[in-house]
């Protein structure tokens, strides 16, 4: 007779989270893009959550409203890709999961408008050579070093080119966002802290919009 397997705490975490997702998959389908498949976002999603543990021990209600917001947005939560990220945090000490879009996302959602032929997001660090101004004569240049060390980042900026000919450019320092940072639920975890660069381009991305 053969003895029962018995599974870890951590198996059993992701067991509940996997029933939740297949719990979801009605609202998840209806919300979709026709290219995407609520298979694909459900395992994405398991994925990006086995990644980050600290997801596991997350309100449900919490991360199935993430994972419906990014059915909704079209957006993959892989965390790799930089279109979204689950992240946990604590709202009055109980653990939620947050959705955050990322650089990646926030220029998806921007190319589906009809009024965006291009947008794209730099960053530019100290030994660059980095120059704009705004006004009448608004202006933007910037030659990126070609050092292997080309030194901290001090500003990033994007730029999206309207379909009625026209250009538009958003530039912060990076004590500009690193004030967004701070302000930031997720400021000291999750992308801010493994994609700095990339969450400070797609702050300026977020505020071009």
């Amino acid at each position: 007779m053969s003895t029962p397997t018995s599974i870890t705490p951590y198996q059993q975490k992701v067991q509940t989270v996997a029933g939740l997702f297949q719990k979801l998959k009605p609202q998840i389908t209806r919300a979709l893009p026709r290219h995407m498949t609520a298979e694909r976002m459900m395992r994405i999603a398991l994925t990006s959550v086995q990644r980050t543990p600290e997801l596991l021990d997350c309100e449900p209600r919490s991360l199935a409203a993430c994972v419906v917001q990014c059915a909704q947005l079209g957006l993959e939560p892989d965390g790799v890709l930089g279109h979204a990220y689950l992240v946990p945090f604590k709202d009055k000490g109980v653990p939620k999961a947050q959705l955050i879009v990322g650089y990646r996302g926030m220029i998806d959602l921007a190319r589906r408008s009809d009024q965006i032929v291009s947008i794209h997001a730099r960053a530019v660090h100290e030994k660059d050579v980095f120059h704009y101004a705004f006004g009448l004569d608004e202006k933007l240049s910037h030659v990126p070093s070609d050092l292997v060390d080309p030194g901290s980042l001090t500003h990033a900026y994007a730029v999206a080119r309207l379909k009625d000919g026209g250009v538009q450019f958003e530039v912060m320092s990076r004590a500009e966002i690193d004030k967004i940072r701070t302000r930031s639920r997720a400021g000291q975890s999750g992308p801010w802290v493994t994609d700095y660069e990339e969450m400070a381009k797609k702050t300026t991305i977020r505020r071009l919009f």
